[in-house]
């Protein structure tokens, strides 16, 4: 069977608007704070009309360090997949970082195996797909899973990735122009 390539997507801050808090991200804590950046769902159907696989890789530390519950981010992903309905697979990390002794830690971004795990589960090419997150540890998960990759640039005061990434945005719309562009590799 032949591998297909995928759009791996982080979503706070890249699918759904992120809460900015004296210039650092943070995910919404409720259904209420859940809102969907503008043209994200017909971004997505493009791409899946382009034969991309799309998958969602999101790291959730809340969860691990007690501050949010899982049942609020397993709520917030059925929302997700009701107003995105082109996502074929949501990973997930509730690892809490920060030094942190975990079992979860190889699939902490900016680790790959979010993207190594989906990537097994569904058949898919890492070195024709591509990586899309706002964060630094978004761009160095994708470039170690060998993935292409785009940066959505909302000026965080964070540092910037190791490597760069290949392209650099300012909204998921502008990133599936350049995924829909670009010949696969």
């Amino acid at each position: 069977m032949l591998q297909r390539p995928a759009v791996f997507v982080d979503r706070d801050g890249t699918l759904n608007h992120q809460i900015v808090r004296a210039g650092k991200p943070y995910p919404p804590s409720t259904l209420n704070e859940f809102r969907l950046f503008a043209g994200v769902p017909a971004a997505c159907a493009q791409l899946q009309a382009a034969s991309f696989v799309l998958v969602v890789v999101t790291n959730q530390p809340d969860v691990g360090r007690g501050t949010q519950t899982q049942a609020a981010v397993e709520a917030m992903h059925a929302l997700l997949r009701r107003m995105v309905p082109y996502l074929e697979r949501i990973e997930v990390c509730y690892a809490p970082g920060q030094g942190h002794d975990h079992p979860e830690n190889r699939r902490r971004k900016p680790a790959a195996g979010m993207l190594l795990d989906a990537a097994a589960a569904l058949d898919l090419d890492l070195n024709s797909s591509w990586m899309v997150g706002d964060r630094w540890s978004d761009i160095e998960a994708g470039h170690a899973a060998g993935c292409q990759t785009i940066l959505i640039d909302h000026g965080y005061g964070e540092r910037a990735p190791i490597t760069p990434p290949q392209f650099t945005v300012k909204s998921f719309v502008a990133a599936t122009s350049i995924i829909l562009a670009h010949p696969r590799r």
